[in-house]
């Protein structure tokens, strides 16, 4: 198991006392594996200090207004290159198939493109192969970091984390941000800029199996749709 991985998984999930009391060993076990450059480890410390020392329910209302209430800062890595086309829903049986292949089963309620979720399984396989995997994604991963940067949030250097186990930077093609939806907190825009749409099976590209160059594909894809989306 990748732990540096694991941990930035776990950075990323909805903050907990649990999760609070977790950051040392966090810490600990991301220096012993030594995966990540010292200056990335530096980046990182005031988000751990702060995760670790501030209080919890400013913490779970800071990854609220990030995560749940700015669609351009979704953890769903599909959504930033699908939205919710038929596409996105064979993406996710595709990943989803991944996951079951390799023993790891979802829980009814979650979505098989959610980061945190991914980083974990990507935790569960040979190193190269989750380098491979992850490096299919960065273009997501290089655009949310510039976003979060942006706005000032510390969480920005967990998705600078991720890039460094890649071992480069990526260009987001995101020259121009458009945060237009920052200021989105009234419940009703919030709603309806996030309504879902159903996602039919129906006849179409077929959803037995998973073909992993194909989910390589969709994700390189997107790297074209964020290029289009700032054009």
């Amino acid at each position: 198991m990748t732990i540096t991985l694991k941990a930035l998984s776990a950075l990323l999930t909805y903050p907990s006392e649990v999760l609070q009391t977790e950051v040392g060993g966090i810490r600990d076990a991301i220096k012993a594996e030594n995966m990540l450059d010292a200056g990335v480890l530096r980046e990182m410390e005031p988000f751990l200090t702060r995760l670790e020392s501030a209080d919890l329910y400013e913490l779970q209302e800071h990854y609220v207004d990030l995560f749940d209430k700015t669609k351009r800062l979704s953890l769903h890595l599909f959504e930033h290159v699908h939205g919710e086309s038929r596409d996105r829903g064979q993406a996710m049986v595709d990943l989803a198939a991944l996951y079951e292949k390799h023993g790891l089963l979802l829980d009814a309620n979650e979505l098989p493109d959610y980061l945190p979720l991914f980083l974990e399984y990507l935790s569960t396989q040979p190193i190269e192969e989750a380098r491979e995997l992850l490096t299919n994604t960065a273009h997501i991963i290089a655009a949310l970091e510039e976003r979060l940067m942006h706005r000032g949030s510390p969480y920005a250097s967990v998705f600078g984390a991720i890039l460094g186990i890649v071992g480069r930077h990526v260009a987001t093609n995101d020259q121009a941000i458009d945060d237009t939806d920052a200021g989105l907190d009234d419940h009703a825009a919030l709603d309806a800029a996030w309504e879902e749409t159903a996602v039919t099976f129906g006849p179409g590209e077929p959803t037995g199996g998973c073909s992993v160059d194909r989910l390589r594909i969709q994700m390189r894809a997107g790297r074209r749709d964020v290029r289009q989306s700032t054009t």
